[in-house]
């Protein structure tokens, strides 16, 4: 096992200097790094920026569009990115880097890059720094929201110097000497269809410039500061009497210069590069001790938060203060500059599941921005969108939407425009988007037959059913909150019902359907893609999150429903790739982890665990759980099982470590589990605090013995998240063996949409 050099550093030192451990103390970056196309451990580089600041910092070992920028096991360092990435597949926008060199003038890519060590590199949340060794130099970053400042340890040399990379699809840069200044802007943006799109940047030295040249593709330019190409770049040099430090102050923008000019000037100002650090460490340890957890390994510590970190970065601030102190955003959706909110960077596929529930429990109140930025998206662009990027990407399936805007509303949220988000997602629920990502690819079959079909030429249609299906439920639990009338939410309740539409009762799975209504043949449950989205029909047919009581009986009742569920660990790891022609990398991570079909690298089945609770066998999700903690999660640059994915996969690590998990969105309700660590609390933003005690927890203890909530005995599998912001105890008593009375009744089993209705 890897230990990562920089983390022990921090944890040792804190521990040799008598000082209290904090959260960000336990953060490692570079968990998940270890990745590449064809292997996610992750797919994460190491973010070094603020909780959902507009701007991350990274170092930049991958070529220039590269959505692989930071590699591990990468031997160089070609340059230090400002970065909107939120995974490599949909890649960045907005970028440019920043690199010192000594010596020989190089600014292309390949040829200023240096050699690094792990051995010599320090990565936190709130600072980076790495000894770049073919240049003798040190350099270090610590962010603000849309600023970072940078320090260049150099050596006495009078050819020392910074490069300044625009990148290319279109870039611009001046250098003002006498102001010591570099003003330039990229257009580089990597899905979508932008108008009027520029970052646009400036950097601030503290030293006069000795050289000043400016670069085009691969050509130094030596008598034009101003220049604009497809591909531009600036290098300014410095002499420098002593070893000494050069400083530069970078902060961006995506309205103007002058907005960059002012987003400097506020965030970072006459500060000096330990007051930012400083700054930056302590809004980090405020964010993250939100949540204290205590009485677990180092190990563990480590893992959960690294993970937390994670959690807290997308999607990002889209917005800018201007000058008169009033909110302003470019629109990715319209092009233009507009008042108001705006986030960009997540796909809801993803992180419906657990990220949002996460926020609207620990994190309310940004959630509350990121609400009022949806609402703006749609009244820019005219559709939610389901993966921005910054705007509306043609990437994944579903409307989930839905679930995002139902959720944050049924939790409590309040001071947002909810009766436009009510009218964008019943606009996204009847009607086809400009692109197949956006509103519902196959509405109108979907709204006919209550299913898309398999022979209509709309891939992944089986899946897109259940999510609509449940993209109803949610529309309909958002409409009774509002107090809509039934005759406008009824046709939504109906529809959430259309996952029985996919159900093949001679398999007891889901499966595609045809037209006329026959299912499609041949069916391999096994098969990945065609008729799913990333995943097979035994990783789909438990895409029912509004009525697992209503699966259960389709498949013949409780315990034809949890033997169905022991299958999926039970079966081997087969797999037909026909439909991608090849082993996709989600494919080939549930392959390795030796846990049958179960595939935690992806989304569609991290909830399942969780649905023994449903069949009155919760000491197997008490296992199961804990099993997947520990085997699948660890904060080293191989942590992940899969594809990290804007803290969606983090998130369930975050919940399922406090003892609960999400399982249906836009109810009340968590359904239990087992907690992993001997105490947490979590401080709400209302003064409130949850406390979860385990006082006999450790690796062979992980079974719920008996429950108390608020110094009560407590049987149902399920907490209400009404209860839980009261604030409340919760004392699991933990055991070595299952107890498999406890949570055995229907009566303690979790909501379920045809309970719901059967018992009124």
């Amino acid at each position: 096992m890897k230990f990562i050099f920089s983390t022990c550093l921090l944890l040792l030192q804190a521990w040799a200097f008598g000082q209290n451990v904090s959260p960000v103390d336990y953060v490692n970056p570079l968990m998940g790094t270890q990745s590449k196309p064809s292997l996610s451990n992750g797919n994460t580089y190491p973010a070094v920026g603020l909780p959902w600041g507009m701007n991350i910092w990274t170092p930049q070992t991958g070529k220039m569009g590269d959505g692989w920028a930071y590699s591990y096991d990468a031997d160089k360092i070609k340059g230090f990115k400002q970065t909107h990435q939120p995974s490599p597949w949909m890649n960045d926008y907005g970028a440019f880097a920043i690199m010192p060199g000594v010596g020989k003038l190089k600014f292309k890519e390949e040829d200023r890059a240096s050699w690094f060590s792990h051995k010599a590199e320090v990565s936190t949340p709130y600072f980076y720094s790495v000894y770049l060794a073919d240049i003798n130099v040190t350099t270090e970053f610590t962010p603000t929201e849309r600023a970072s400042f940078f320090k260049f340890d150099f050596p006495k040399t009078d050819s020392a110097y910074v490069v300044i990379d625009a990148l290319n699809k279109g870039s611009y840069i001046k250098i003002l000497p006498k102001e010591r200044k570099i003003l330039g802007y990229t257009t580089r943006y990597s899905t979508g269809k932008y108008e009027n799109f520029k970052n646009y940047f400036i950097v601030q030295f503290d030293k006069d410039f000795e050289l000043t040249k400016t670069w085009k593709d691969d050509k130094l330019i030596n008598d034009q500061l101003e220049i604009t190409s497809d591909h531009t770049g600036a290098v300014v040099g410095f002499k420098l009497k002593n070893k000494e430090a050069v400083y530069a102050k970078v902060a961006s923008s995506f309205i103007s210069f002058e907005q960059a000019e002012l987003n400097l000037k506020r965030e970072i100002g006459n500060r000096n590069f330990e007051q930012v650090k400083t700054d930056a460490r302590n809004i980090w340890n405020t964010t993250l001790g939100k949540i204290e957890v205590k009485g677990g390994t180092d190990q563990q510590m480590r893992t959960f938060y690294s993970s937390l970190y994670r959690t807290l970065f997308f999607p990002q601030k889209l917005y800018e203060i201007d000058a008169h102190n009033r909110v302003k955003h470019w629109s990715p959706y319209n092009g233009k500059i507009a008042d108001g909110k705006m986030f960009a960077g997540t796909g809801f596929w993803d992180t419906f599941r657990a990220l949002y529930p996460f926020l609207n429990l620990v994190y309310p109140s940004i959630n509350v921005e990121m609400q009022e930025g949806l609402a703006n998206a749609y009244k820019e662009g005219g559709f939610l969108p389901e993966w921005s990027s910054p705007g509306y990407s043609d990437i994944m399936i579903g409307n989930n939407s839905a679930s995002v805007v139902a959720d944050a509303y049924i939790k409590g949220l309040r001071g947002y425009d909810v009766e436009t988000l009510w009218q964008a997602v019943k606009h996204g629920a009847n009607n086809e988007g400009p692109i197949t990502a956006v509103g519902r690819k196959g509405v109108e079959y979907y709204n006919t037959l209550g299913y898309v079909p398999y022979d209509v030429k709309i891939n992944e249609n089986a899946a897109r059913t259940l999510e609509y299906a449940y993209d109803d439920f949610s529309i309909y639990q958002l409409g009774k909150a509002l107090g809509k009338p039934a005759s406008e939410i009824d046709i939504y309740k109906k529809r959430a019902y259309n996952y029985k539409n996919m159900f093949d009762r001679e398999t007891g799975l889901m499966r595609g359907k045809n037209k006329d209504g026959n299912f499609q043949k041949p069916f391999n449950p096994f098969k990945w893609g065609d008729a799913f989205t990333e995943g097979n029909s035994w990783h789909y047919t438990w895409s029912v999150f509004q009525d697992i009581n209503g699966l259960a009986e389709l498949m013949g009742g409780e315990k034809k429903f949890e033997a169905k569920l022991d299958e999926v660990f039970s079966l081997p790891p087969v797999f037909d790739d026909s439909y991608y022609g090849g082993v996709i990398h989600e494919i080939r991570e549930m392959q390795i982890m030796n846990m049958g079909q179960y595939a935690h690298g992806n989304q569609p089945i991290q909830h399942m665990i969780y649905l023994y609770n449903y069949a009155g066998a919760p000491y197997k999700t008490q296992y199961w759980a804990r099993e997947v903690m520990n085997k699948l999660y660890h904060a080293t640059p191989d942590g992940y099982c899969g594809d990290e994915d804007n803290g969606q996969t983090s998130a369930w690590y975050i919940f399922s470590a406090l003892g609960f998990y999400p399982v249906t969105p836009a109810t009340d309700q968590y359904v239990l589990g087992a907690p992993l660590f001997k105490e947490a609390t979590i401080h709400l933003e209302n003064g409130k605090k949850i406390e979860i005690k385990a006082a006999e927890n450790n690796a062979d203890n992980l079974y719920v013995k008996s429950l108390n909530v608020n110094q009560q005995p407590y049987s149902k599998n399920w907490v209400s998240h009404k209860e839980l912001i009261k604030g409340a105890v919760l004392d699991f008593k933990m055991d070595n063996k299952p107890n498999k009375e406890r949570g055995s009744q229907e009566k303690d089993f979790p909501y379920s949409m045809s309970k719901e209705e059967t018992s009124k």
